[in-house]
């Protein structure tokens, strides 16, 4: 048996009444005081250039490839997500920060996996000794290597990163897709 999934057959009934069947995963490690698996962690460095996206590149072994990806991490019992995206910021990255906004939960693949998260908008304070030269706290399972992107430009940096044969998270993926339509818009 899985620590962290395992596959279920779930039988329901469609709107038109028939029954049917679905395969599915389901994430083993939700706290039982919590309604969320973890968070997604959106921080912004606000350098003198300007706003810039904390992102990192970690290999995930199910796609065999290493993925442009947010910080996140699961939620501990008794954590808030707020507590838990400072947590996983400080641990995943080195920088020390401050929870803002939080999301709404959100589902990564709900036809497939029940996982899910908050995003939480955390402030990191540039000019703090702390974040001058951060140092993760990674476990011995975690290899992970940071680094920021404009906000202006991050649609054009995924693509880019994508043709040098990363994979690209669809939360990175669904933000940058967020600020294309803004400008597009005029919002």
């Amino acid at each position: 048996m899985s620590k962290w999934a395992r596959l279920v057959k779930t039988t329901y009934c469609d709107p038109l009444g028939v029954e049917r069947t679905w395969e599915s995963a389901e994430r083993q490690t939700r706290p039982a005081d919590c309604t969320i698996d973890g968070v997604g962690v959106v921080a912004i460095l606000n350098k003198p250039t300007g706003a810039e996206l904390l992102l990192q590149k970690q290999y995930r072994p199910p796609i065999d490839q290493v993925v442009i990806e947010v910080p996140a991490g699961l939620i501990d019992a008794g954590e808030t997500p707020e507590q838990c995206a400072v947590r996983e910021l400080k641990e995943e990255t080195g920088y020390v920060g401050e929870a803002e906004q939080i999301s709404p939960v959100m589902y990564n693949d709900p036809g497939f996996c029940t996982t899910n998260l908050n995003m939480v908008h955390v402030r990191v304070d540039m000019s703090l000794p702390e974040n001058q030269d951060p140092k993760p706290e990674l476990e011995d399972n975690e290899f992970i290597e940071c680094f920021s992107v404009p906000m202006a430009t991050l649609f054009e940096e995924i693509k880019r990163l994508e043709k040098e044969g990363y994979a690209i998270d669809a939360r990175v993926g669904t933000l940058a897709e967020g600020i294309e339509l803004a400008k597009r818009l005029k919002l």
